[in-house]
């Protein structure tokens, strides 16, 4: 009798963390260059049952499962929609690749190309790290009005000099990618996952949109709830059951 309680809490959970994750998503619907995450879950465990006593034999009945349990949350990579801002710092990716960052946990990727210049005329994302060039170096704009001119290579200008190259890679796996906050990802720390020539085009003046769908999404909602509220009930079942097991049967 505890089993099926358990079994159904451990649906009310699985569904909780994937209305958290849904919650984000839909939270982040404008952020540029968000890639929305989906919730993996897979059976907890499951038993053999056999019955005992029919005989040397034992025959087998099947399995019954132990519940559910979330073992992943798997980001989308599908591209977002590219919106024109006329901002010249703006700066999006057409088809694979990220763009390099320095973050202070190390160097990051990212799809979202909110760039600004800092107060050392240097290129750097809606958080302050730092763009990242070529071989790491620092993009820094000359020209005295601080405007760049960025070209489908990545290629920086500012004014008629060139001062740099975005660092723009793509990766064959993008899944194994590691989700972090601020709209980050990074590489695997065992080197499983290495950097590809980048294949992409860079579109400045543009923002790529999330890719989360708020229709969708709030269909995925409404499910989630849906399964919670049946995995609930199905507590409350359990506990009844097991009430009349210890009030009313014990007594008898």
């Amino acid at each position: 009798m505890l089993r099926g309680l358990y079994t159904a809490a451990s649906g009310m959970i699985a569904e909780g963390l994937r209305t958290d994750t849904i919650a984000n998503n839909l939270a982040n619907a404008d952020t540029a260059g968000y890639k929305k995450d989906a919730t993996v879950t897979s059976e907890f465990h499951n038993i053999l049952l056999q019955r005992i006593n029919d005989g040397a034999e034992q025959p087998a009945i099947g399995r019954m499962g132990g519940g559910a349990e979330v073992v992943a949350n798997v980001a989308s990579h599908a591209a977002g929609t590219l919106k024109t801002t006329e901002n010249p710092l703006n700066v999006a990716i057409e088809g694979d690749g990220f763009f390099g960052v320095d973050a202070p946990q190390g160097v990051r990727y990212t799809r979202d190309g909110s760039f600004r210049l800092n107060d050392q005329n240097q290129l750097v994302t809606a958080d302050g790290y730092r763009v990242r060039g070529q071989n790491g170096a620092a993009i820094v704009a000359v020209n005295p009005t601080g405007s760049l001119t960025i070209d489908q290579a990545g290629r920086v200008f500012s004014g008629a000099q060139e001062v740099g190259r975005l660092e723009t890679v793509s990766f064959a796996n993008r899944g194994q990618l590691l989700k972090e906050g601020g709209n980050l990802f990074k590489a695997p720390d065992n080197g499983s996952l290495q950097a590809e020539p980048f294949t992409g085009k860079v579109r400045q003046g543009m923002l790529e949109g999330s890719n989360v769908n708020v229709v969708q999404e709030m269909v995925n909602l409404i499910t989630s709830y849906r399964a919670y509220e049946i995995h609930a009930k199905a507590v409350q079942t359990q506990d009844a059951l097991a009430d009349k097991a210890v009030n009313d049967v014990a007594k008898a």
